[in-house]
């Protein structure tokens, strides 16, 4: 299952680097991409998972980057 975050005001690419990175290595994770020109984090990741990934990825995106706002866009 695919999910797409918005991230709007990442404050570099570092912070979108380190995000992606974390995100990428939670159980359940098959792939991981955020781009910081689009702020849209893309992870594929099993269907049984999908909520508690997207919720853990919610708290590394707050933890690394509290400015940002997280938008689950689909």
């Amino acid at each position: 299952m695919r999910k797409i975050i918005k991230l709007e005001g990442l404050c570099c690419a570092n912070c979108a680097s380190k995000i992606e990175t974390e995100v990428s290595k939670l159980a359940g994770v098959k792939s991981a991409a955020l781009s910081f020109m689009t702020q849209r984090l893309t992870i594929e990741v099993e269907d049984d998972r999908a909520d508690a990934i997207v919720e853990e990825s919610r708290k590394i995106a707050y933890k690394i980057e509290p400015e940002a706002e997280f938008k689950v866009l689909r």
